[in-house]
């Protein structure tokens, strides 16, 4: 298998990690543990955009769009920021996120998001 599609199959297993996470954020009612504004409602509102915009971002990828590496690049490293926010979290004492599949799906994000921002930027770098 080529790095394109080792990009577009990364792309597309850390856009399922991390919106399978916003499921879990879901039942843990994570716009509390971040105060955010709007409960549930601005929740469900932001995760919606943020679909979108993955979605847009696996197309223009699919595409081979150069923009495409952006937003490889952009979710891997929401990926990154999902698995330190969260370990801060958890290691300054909040119990949330400390289920075995929670735990799971953040290990995973991490790595397949770690393999993904470097394979982009590898690709970016070839060009």
């Amino acid at each position: 298998m080529d790095i394109k599609h080792w990009n577009n199959n990364l792309y597309i297993s850390n856009f399922a990690l991390l919106f399978t996470h916003e499921i879990d954020s879901a039942f843990w009612k994570e716009w509390e543990l971040f105060h955010l504004p709007g409960g549930i409602q601005g929740f469900l509102i932001a995760n919606f955009i943020l679909l979108l915009i993955a979605l847009y971002g696996f197309r223009k990828l699919l595409e081979e769009k150069n923009s495409g590496h952006f937003f490889s690049l952009l979710l891997a490293g929401g990926g990154i920021f999902a698995f330190i926010i969260h370990s801060y979290f958890i290691l300054t004492g909040h119990g949330e996120f400390t289920l075995p599949v929670s735990l799971g799906l953040l290990f995973s994000t991490l790595i397949v998001s770690a393999v993904q921002g470097y394979l982009i930027l590898k690709t970016m770098l070839s060009k």
